[in-house]
């Protein structure tokens, strides 16, 4: 995208497959039209629900496939979630913006616990969360390590996130760089609250659709950062 406006960047893969990006300074950047693909982010939270609540199914089209963003589909996939059109090839895919869009369907699903890697993380940075919640639904142990980073998002994410969890009645419980949840199938409901984090205030949504008593979630206009009518759209599936 940076390119497309006029900046001069290169990129070289280096041995250890790790990408170096080199940036010179620029007088001006170009303004363009740009139509923007949908967030594999934003959707992931939908397709979870539909993972999670009994008898669902959806599918989210337009979505951004770029391998990069797709992490957590093929770590929902790895749980056992049924979920597909993630991982469709880059080239078969319609391009917007240079980005390869496709749709992505998922229906409810028994899962499993997983262990996720460092290796794992930078694919699905902002989704990682979303893992605890899945994996409180799961049998077995989901343990996350490698996460360090979500510690400097808008919250201490880890934190947040286990007080979150442990607040509607999972077993989650802190580490270094990430967490481990002890899966129980289900989850009691209760009250959070967002942090400010529009992560965390979706997740609450989320996991108010799957719980035995429903979540209230205050400060939820915290969504809004990220996802304006995240209300409308997740109130259409409940």
């Amino acid at each position: 995208m940076l390119s497309e406006q006029g900046a001069h960047l290169t990129r070289q893969r280096l041995a250890d497959g790790s990408t170096r990006v080199e940036i010179e300074p620029a007088d001006e950047l170009a303004s363009v039209d740009r139509s923007i693909p949908g967030d594999p982010s934003s959707a992931a939270f939908l397709l979870l629900a539909a993972v999670l609540v009994e008898g669902s199914q959806i599918t989210v089209s337009g979505v951004n496939l770029n391998p990069e963003r797709t992490g957590f589909f093929r770590l929902l996939a790895k749980m056992g979630a049924d979920i597909s059109g993630y991982e469709a090839p880059p080239e078969t895919l319609e391009q917007i913006s240079k980005e390869p869009v496709g749709d992505v369907s998922a229906r409810s699903s028994s899962l499993v616990g997983i262990t996720v890697g460092a290796e794992e993380i930078p694919a699905a940075v902002d989704e990682i969360t979303l893992l605890a919640l899945a994996g409180c639904f799961a049998s077995g142990t989901t343990r996350v390590s490698g996460a360090g980073e979500l510690k400097v998002k808008e919250t201490d994410r880890i934190a947040g996130v286990v007080e979150l969890i442990s607040a509607i009645g999972g077993t989650i419980e802190a580490t270094d760089d990430g967490f481990v949840v002890t899966g129980s199938g289900d989850l009691r409901g209760g009250t959070i609250d967002s942090l400010g984090d529009h992560r965390l205030a979706m997740l609450g949504a989320v996991a108010g659709l799957a719980s035995e008593q429903g979540v209230t979630v205050t400060n939820f206009e915290a969504a809004d950062v990220s996802y304006p009518g995240f209300v409308d759209d997740i109130s259409r599936l409940a």
